[in-house]
């Protein structure tokens, strides 16, 4: 990566185009009516995206298309991982949740791990839409965005697959285990 810059070097980006373009046109289903060429220009026309990207791939999220909305002409990846993305896991929610922890302190937090990368944590309703793609976190679970009035009470959100649904759960916002990790979206 270049240093001064959020760009890949053009075999990294090579790179990451094939393995997008082979997850795209492996994973049809999530991504109805789209296709990669048009796809593949929003890329190339936006390299600090694609840096994005980059980070979501070397983290284990396994991005791709779940969407294009029409409005902003933008198309929308998700963390498409079977599990909750191997270099983002043992988190604790936030800053304030990780500064409040007096020992066994993780490395960082979800929402600041998610904003160093460039990306936003899936919501409730986006995490729930995934869901529908296919079956992920079924043996781990991932921080959602926290509504404000929980995060208040100095809880947060993470969501899972069992027993062949969707789950919400709740935590202190302070807690971190090995299994948990998150996902995020981006818009390009």
């Amino acid at each position: 990566m270049n240093s001064n810059k959020k760009e890949l070097l053009p075999e990294q980006r090579d790179e990451l185009l094939r393995t997008l373009k082979a997850r795209f046109e492996k994973n049809s289903h999530r991504h109805k009516g789209l296709e990669w060429a048009k796809l593949a220009a929003k890329l190339e026309a936006n390299p600090e995206k694609l840096w994005v990207l980059d980070e979501m791939e070397v983290t284990g999220g396994e991005p791709d298309v779940v969407g294009f909305d029409k409005k902003t002409g933008e198309f929308i990846f998700y963390d498409c991982s079977a599990e909750s993305p191997k270099g983002r896991r043992s988190l604790c929610y936030d800053r304030e949740a990780l500064d409040a922890r007096k020992m066994h302190k993780p490395a960082n937090s979800a929402v600041d791990m998610a904003a160093e990368m460039g990306i936003e944590l899936l919501n409730e309703e986006q995490y729930r839409a995934l869901q529908e793609l296919g079956k992920f976190d079924a043996k781990t679970s991932s921080w959602v965005e926290t509504p404000a009035d929980i995060r208040k009470l100095g809880g947060a959100i993470f969501g899972d697959w069992r027993f062949g649904r969707v789950f919400i759960y709740h935590n202190g916002a302070d807690s971190y285990y090995g299994a948990r990790g998150f996902r995020g979206s981006l818009r390009v």
